[in-house]
């Protein structure tokens, strides 16, 4: 820990900034329909060292594994159920302490795509609905695919020849459709895919267009400073976090008026907080996943619940509405 900070107080309170840990869990860089999580999740706590270091404790107590270094399935196993719902109910040690952003990977790919095709993503939510809706599982995902593929850096291939002969497969198949409005506006947008994919022959991007983690860092710090008061985040360390992308985080941050100190990164083994993060996170994404493909446990979303961001990037109105609370006033 830095030797400028004389001492700690409660709750992750140095001075004036407020110390939050952080973690992600379901990360697959640009890969959002062919990772191995539908869901990304990030996660957040404002605790103390020694009150994080206090809840691992308990739940290596209670857990009595041999493993070195616990994670959030150790948690997820059902022969451990009664601990995940100690962590997260109300009289336990992170509620009303912790916060989770969670991303639907899918949706961000059609927001992603209706944002550089379409003047913005307002036209995303009709576009999701209409890929439920209408073109049917098979029609949704080659969609989903072919707008990854366009949408990513790197890509072996012509993704522009794919996206459009997708988009131009699934508009004659529903002739008529409200979805085949919005697959006509995007036919007709290929300058547009073209001109994007090229400025990659330049070199790849600092911010990948895709990638969920930077956005959810900046948001995880508006979530922490609403009430003006500045955050410091501590973040695990990896890759994607570069020098510059802090600073990209940093300035985004600071443009949107959050008042964000600074990130920390360090390595989640050496700091409690941040392995809390790591277990929530993790217990997040896994409860989030099973609630928007409709193997919900109803207890399990409800303990979540208190701590969904309500601002989460998410598609599914019906997983939605039983995953966040709605924002308070």
């Amino acid at each position: 820990m830095s030797g400028d900070r004389e001492s700690e107080e409660p709750d992750g309170v140095w001075g004036p900034v407020l110390e939050i840990a952080c973690d992600e869990s379901g990360s697959d860089g640009e890969n959002l329909t062919g990772g191995n999580t539908d869901v990304f999740a990030h996660g957040s706590v404002s605790l103390s060292v020694a009150s994080a270091a206090a809840a691992v404790r308990e739940i290596r107590d209670r857990i009595r594994s041999p493993a070195e270094e616990y994670k959030a399935n150790h948690l997820l196993r059902e022969k451990h159920r009664a601990v995940l719902e100690w962590l997260l109910a109300p009289a336990g040690p992170i509620h009303g302490r912790a916060r989770v952003h969670l991303v639907e990977k899918s949706y961000v790919v059609v927001e992603r795509a209706a944002g550089l095709l379409l003047d913005g993503p307002a036209e995303a939510p009709a576009l999701y609905r209409a890929g439920h809706d209408t073109f049917g599982e098979e029609g949704r995902r080659s969609f989903l695919e072919a707008a990854n593929r366009l949408l990513r850096v790197r890509d072996n291939g012509d993704p522009v020849e794919a996206f459009y002969g997708t988009v131009e497969a699934l508009r004659r198949a529903h002739p008529g459709t409200e979805a085949a409005r919005l697959l006509g506006r995007l036919a007709a947008t290929r300058a547009r895919a073209v001109a994007y994919r090229a400025e990659f022959l330049a070199g790849p991007p600092l911010i990948p267009v895709l990638n969920p983690l930077l956005p959810a860092i900046v948001r995880t710090a508006a979530l922490w400073s609403g009430d003006g008061r500045p955050v410091r985040l501590v973040h695990d360390r990896q890759n994607m976090l570069t020098p510059d992308r802090i600073a990209w985080i940093e300035e985004a941050a600071h443009r949107s008026g959050v008042a964000l100190a600074g990130v920390r990164l360090v390595v989640a083994r050496d700091d409690a907080r941040v392995q809390v993060a790591d277990f929530l996170a993790g217990i997040a994404r896994k409860i989030a996943s099973d609630e928007l493909n409709g193997r919900g446990d109803p207890a399990l979303t409800a303990l979540l619940r208190p701590y969904v961001d309500p601002d989460s990037v998410w598609g599914d109105a019906r997983s939605r509405a039983l995953l966040a609370a709605p924002p308070a006033g």
